[in-house]
């Protein structure tokens, strides 16, 4: 066996929630990122061989801090012409009710996605870097800024008449490229 390629992270800030359940993007297609000394994008299809493995949904990276994940199926993920989709059941932890009342807040700096690159699965440009085909490790809600730019993190909530009510918050964080 040859050692392990390094764990990497890229954000995006993608997310809404119905009553417990997170829903958005941890990953899109559209746009590239500033990563200081170079560009990347993602290619459609890159997340499609990553999918039928268990991956974690974490809190700002944090191994300590689980969200859910696919093997219990509290973690559900989809990659669709825009990008990489999730459905998260929040767990009644800690975490969980942190993250759904700054969710609720509009205080999200958005989703990550932590994953390493198989031999062959990204190609170069110049200094530009396209990811082919990921390793999915694990998504992340985060606090803080995102790599990339293009997604949102909206909440979703149950009015007292059970209908379900969208409200879309936007988070875009200009700056947002010191995260890497």
């Amino acid at each position: 066996m040859g050692t392990a390629a390094p764990l990497e992270r890229r954000a995006f800030s993608e997310v809404r929630t119905a009553g417990r359940r997170l829903e958005g993007y941890a990953a899109t297609f559209a746009g590239t990122a500033d990563l200081g000394g170079f560009q990347e994008r993602i290619a459609p299809g890159a997340f499609r061989p990553a999918l039928a493995g268990d991956v974690l949904a974490l809190l700002d990276h944090d191994a300590g801090k689980v969200l859910g994940r696919t093997r219990s199926g509290t973690l559900r993920l989809s990659e669709d012409t825009r990008g990489l989709a999730f459905s998260l059941d929040l767990p009644d932890t800690q975490a969980g009710r942190d993250v759904l009342l700054l969710a609720e807040r509009g205080d999200l700096g958005g989703m990550s996605f932590g994953f390493t690159v198989p031999k062959g699965g990204d190609s170069w440009d110049g200094n530009t870097r396209t990811l082919r085909s990921v390793d999915l490790r694990e998504i992340s809600v985060v606090c803080a800024w995102p790599a990339y730019e293009g997604t949102e993190i909206a909440l979703r909530n149950r009015t007292d008449s059970g209908t379900v009510e969208r409200r879309v918050r936007a988070l875009k964080l200009a700056e947002a490229r010191a995260w890497a």
